[in-house]
């Protein structure tokens, strides 16, 4: 007969590789959830470390961090990206248009064309070629903006500042008063002003910033001043779209350049902070942009 002990033994050896097991099927599953987030360009996972061993759950923590900062670096590199694209678009496309107007312009100013069945034909060459002048003129936004001249801004005041000149919002600031960001604040007020108002042609009513303090082993960074939220309850974004409210010249509005949102990351991009949009808007709203320090 086996002694009570030596099948208590087992039993606890038995339980302790299922328990195992089952922390390894949890792990498992963590890391396919994770990589189907990265491959999905979702980088906003954050999965709780409850559970977990104090290693793993250091490993956890550090993982979510991590997806914020992935976010921030493809984000930077889609601007640099379209940086280099506009200036060489822009360089061709003025070698182009440029003799085409000139040439245009004066076969407009001859006597033998002004009445004649070809200056209707010449004028549309002209005007197409202004037309695309004009057109890169838009581009060169997103490539010859003016330097930054970065100063100490007090948050509240910056944001009571910006609600005056919107009254017809309602307006929700939950920013604390001694909150300071470093920012250059004619571009930072561009900034807000073009969320803004595709907030308002969306059909906004309400407009929320909130700010979102560092953790506690952060705050003694000099460069940062934490997550600020800026949110409206305007029509939402949908998914389709939403990975494209970047991208220079796209616009879902008949009338939208499309310049506005891609020029806001790149004005934030050079104060070295970040423009995303939240997956899950804040509570009560319908879209959520968050600005976040790059350092």
């Amino acid at each position: 007969m086996i002694p009570c002990t030596i099948v208590l033994a087992g039993l606890l050896v038995i339980g302790l590789l299922a328990a195992f097991y089952r922390h390894q099927c949890l792990l498992r599953d963590r890391a396919r959830m994770m990589h189907d987030a990265i491959r999905h360009r979702d980088f906003s996972f954050r999965l709780p470390t409850k559970g977990l061993l104090f290693g793993e759950r250091a490993l956890q923590e550090i993982l979510n961090e991590m997806g914020g900062d992935i976010q921030k670096l493809v984000a930077q590199g889609e601007v640099e990206s379209w940086q280099r694209l506009t200036r060489v678009l822009t360089h061709e496309i003025m070698n182009a248009t440029t003799p085409i107007r000139s040439i245009s312009q004066a076969y407009l100013a001859r006597p033998d064309i002004k009445g004649s069945p070809y200056e209707e034909g010449i004028q549309a060459i002209r005007d197409t070629s202004m037309g695309l002048a004009a057109f890169v003129d838009s581009y060169r936004k997103l490539t010859q903006m003016q330097e930054p001249v970065v100063q100490d801004i007090c948050l509240l005041s910056f944001c009571n500042a910006l609600s005056a000149i919107y009254p017809q919002l309602k307006w929700n600031v939950e920013v604390p008063p001694d909150i300071i960001i470093r920012a250059d604040a004619n571009l930072l007020r561009q900034v807000f002003i073009n969320i803004i108002k595709n907030a308002i042609e969306a059909g906004a009513g309400t407009c929320g910033i909130k700010h979102l303090s560092l953790p506690e082993n952060c705050k003694n960074h000099p460069a940062t001043f934490g997550k600020l939220q800026v949110s409206n309850d305007g029509h939402t974004i949908p998914d389709e779209v939403a990975h494209e409210i970047f991208i220079p010249f796209f616009t879902t509005k008949q009338q939208g350049s499309g310049i506005g949102l891609s020029l806001s990351r790149q004005i934030l991009m050079m104060q070295k902070l970040s423009l995303t949009l939240r997956e899950r808007p804040v509570s009560g709203y319908n879209v959520t942009f968050e600005i976040e320090s790059l350092i």
